[in-house]
């Protein structure tokens, strides 16, 4: 589907839904687009990308998804893409599926909002980045929560799966974040634009509440291999207390169990009683040989 939203204000922006190979050659052929970049329209797990040609340049640009799936952990599953075909006469925007932050821009198209499509870009760009901040905010919320878990519930659930898939959503979003820089660069390059430096502004913010969360879920998973190890030791020690005091007295209850001929306590009647007080000696001597070396 094809929408122009701005055929009376100077410029035009061309938004193409979900475009049919026909509507899609015959856009390109009439603004004179390269074929090279109207192809990476249509993949859809696209990375972002900035790319100048002779008189326009073309972005690539993924927004979050509304996507509530928490083993959600790939690009197509956490992000879209948006193409953009951008220079001072139009503004082309393709994409596979409606979205949210289109409709809002297009009323302040109407509204004459935009003087040209620079302005009209920075909204576009602005409200691609805005749909990182909810999710960022449910990362962080997501991350202190399993920090709690670690540092005062270290029996609740499952804690490594969870870590995980924060994990990697954060790296995937940090990538995207990362991979925009240029478009964001190309985007600022005047100096004065007030509009163009708050939505620098806002990226670096995002940047920057990911670069806080990646290294907190790497800290969260250092600990948490650290107490389990820790967990692990203390379990090792005390079935070696344990083993250590049993040994002994396994050893002498094998001796008197060889019932050889010639063994005389065999013969005694004080012998059972006896070696029972000499079992219970050993343990006894062992108990505080161990609080001697502060092992117990």
């Amino acid at each position: 589907m094809i929408n122009n939203f701005t055929e009376h204000q100077g410029f035009e922006w061309i938004d193409l839904i979900d475009p049919t190979a026909e509507e899609l050659t015959g856009v390109a052929e009439k603004y004179n687009l390269h074929p090279a970049l109207v192809n990476d329209c249509l993949q859809p797990d696209h990375l972002p990308k900035y790319e100048r040609m002779e008189d326009y340049a073309f972005i690539i640009f993924r927004i979050h998804t509304h996507n509530n799936v928490v083993e959600a952990d790939t690009v197509q599953e956490l992000t879209h893409k948006i193409a953009f075909f951008y220079s001072s006469r139009f503004i082309i925007t393709v994409h596979r599926r409606n979205h949210d932050l289109i409709l809002p821009i297009v009323e302040l198209v109407k509204h004459e909002k935009c003087s040209n499509t620079l302005d009209l870009l920075n909204l576009l760009i602005s409200a691609c980045l805005n749909t990182y901040t909810e999710p960022l905010s449910k990362l962080a919320k997501a991350v202190d929560y399993y920090e709690e878990v670690v540092f005062l519930r270290p029996k609740k659930a499952p804690l490594l799966k969870g870590l995980y898939y924060l994990k990697r959503k954060t790296d995937l979003l940090k990538r995207m974040l990362i991979l925009s820089f240029d478009i964001i660069d190309a985007l600022d390059s005047q100096e004065g634009n007030v509009n163009t430096r708050d939505t620098r502004d806002l990226y670096v913010k995002h940047q920057s509440i990911l670069d806080a969360l990646f290294e907190n879920i790497h800290q969260l998973l250092a600990i948490y291999f650290s107490v389990s190890s820790q967990k692990t030791n203390e379990t090792m020690r005390i079935l070696t207390i344990f083993s250590v005091f049993f040994m002994p007295l396994t050893f002498i209850v094998g001796v008197y169990g060889m019932n050889f001929e010639f063994m005389p306590e065999l013969k005694w009647e004080m012998g059972y009683p006896g070696v029972m007080a000499m079992m219970v000696l050993v343990t006894i001597a062992i108990y505080f040989w161990f609080k001697r070396k502060g092992w117990l």
